[in-house]
C-alpha cells in the first residue's frame, strides 16, 4: 500500500531529484562536449545540446580520422595512443586489484580468525596507517622504486599498492568475524589446517564482500592519477588518466581540444560506470554486512 504524499514526503523527493541532477548533469554534459564540433564550441558555451552535432571526436580519440580531418573540427593535431594506454590501465588496475585482494584477505583472516599474543594491539597499530594521507607516503615509495631500478615499469606503479591496505583488510575482517565460529572448529575436528579452512571455507562464505573490495580496488586504481604519473613517464607504461592529462596539454592550435578530451574522458569512464551499476547492489549490502557505519 502506497504511503499518502505530505509535506515533508514533498519536500524529501524533491531535493533527491535536485542532488540526482546535480550528480549526473555533469556526465551529460561530457557528453554534450563530446558530440560538439570542437571550433564552435566557444561560440555557443551555454548551449545545454551539442553543437553541430557530430561523431568527430570519439573517431579522433580512437584513430580513426587523419590528422587534416580533426584539425578541420578543431582538434589537436597530435595523436592518441588510446588503445596502448587503455591495455596499459587494464593491466595495472587488474594486478592491483587481485594482489591486493589476495593478500589482504589473508592478513584480515589473521586479525579475525587466529588467535596470537598482541593481535589486537597490533591491529590497532596497523589501523591507525588509514589517519595517514597517502602524500605523505609517495616521496618514500617513489625513492624504494627508484633504487630498486623499477621507475617506468609495471611493476614500480603496482607494488606500492598490490599487497594490502589497512582499509582493505578493515573491511574484510568485519565480515571475517560475523563468521560462526563453529564450523571452523567442526573443521579443525575434520582435520582440516588453516590453510584449507581459509581456502575452502572462509573465502567461499565471503564471496559478496571479496567481490566488492575487488571492485571498489578496481575502480580506485583504474582512477589513479599522480602515482602513475610520477613513476610512469614513458609511453610504453602509461596509463588512461595521465595520457588524457598529457592530451589536454597537447594544444598546438591555440586551445584545448575539448571535445576530444571529454570523449576520450567518456571512453575511460564508462567501464567503471558500468561496473559499478551492475554491482552496485551488492556493493551496499556488503558494506552493510560488513558492519562498518
Amino acid at each position: 500500500m502506497r504511503k499518502p504524499l505530505n509535506p515533508g514526503r514533498i519536500v524529501a523527493w524533491a531535493c533527491l531529484i535536485v542532488l540526482m541532477i546535480l550528480t549526473l548533469f555533469p556526465f551529460y554534459w561530457m557528453l554534450r562536449t563530446a558530440l560538439s564540433n570542437n571550433t564552435q564550441l566557444a561560440g555557443h558555451p551555454n548551449s545545454l545540446l551539442p553543437v553541430e552535432t557530430t561523431l568527430g571526436a570519439f573517431k579522433r580519440v580512437l584513430g580513426l580520422s587523419t590528422v587534416a580531418e580533426a584539425q578541420a573540427q578543431g582538434g589537436s593535431g597530435a595523436s592518441v595512443n588510446f588503445w596502448l594506454y587503455l591495455r596499459n590501465s587494464l593491466v595495472v588496475a587488474t594486478i592491483t586489484t587481485v594482489c591486493q585482494v589476495f593478500f589482504s584477505a589473508m592478513a584480515a583472516y589473521a586479525f579475525a580468525r587466529l588467535r596470537w599474543p598482541g593481535r589486537d594491539k597490533v591491529f590497532a597499530l596497523f589501523l591507525a596507517a588509514l589517519m595517514v594521507p597517502p602524500i605523505f607516503t609517495t616521496l618514500p615509495n617513489f625513492v624504494l622504486i627508484k633504487n630498486l631500478g623499477l621507475l617506468n615499469s609495471f611493476a614500480g606503479i603496482i607494488l606500492p599498492s598490490a599487497f594490502m591496505t589497512p582499509f582493505a583488510i578493515f573491511f574484510l575482517r568485519q565480515f571475517f568475524l560475523g563468521i560462526s565460529r563453529e564450523l571452523e572448529e567442526a573443521a579443525m575436528i575434520d582435520g582440516a589446517g588453516h590453510r584449507r579452512i581459509f581456502f575452502g571455507m572462509i573465502i567461499p562464505m565471503s564471496a559478496a564482500p571479496i567481490a566488492t573490495l575487488a571492485i571498489l580496488t578496481y575502480i580506485n586504481s583504474w582512477n589513479d592519477y599522480f602515482w602513475p604519473l610520477l613513476v610512469g613517464q614513458q609511453e610504453q607504461v602509461r596509463v588512461l588518466t595521465v595520457a588524457l592529462g598529457i592530451f589536454r596539454s597537447q594544444t598546438p592550435q591555440g586551445g584545448p581540444d575539448w571535445a576530444g578530451l571529454m570523449a576520450a574522458t567518456l571512453i575511460a569512464a564508462l567501464p567503471m560506470i558500468l561496473l559499478f551499476l551492475v554491482f552496485a547492489r551488492k556493493i551496499t549490502n556488503s558494506i552493510g554486512f560488513s558492519g562498518i557505519k
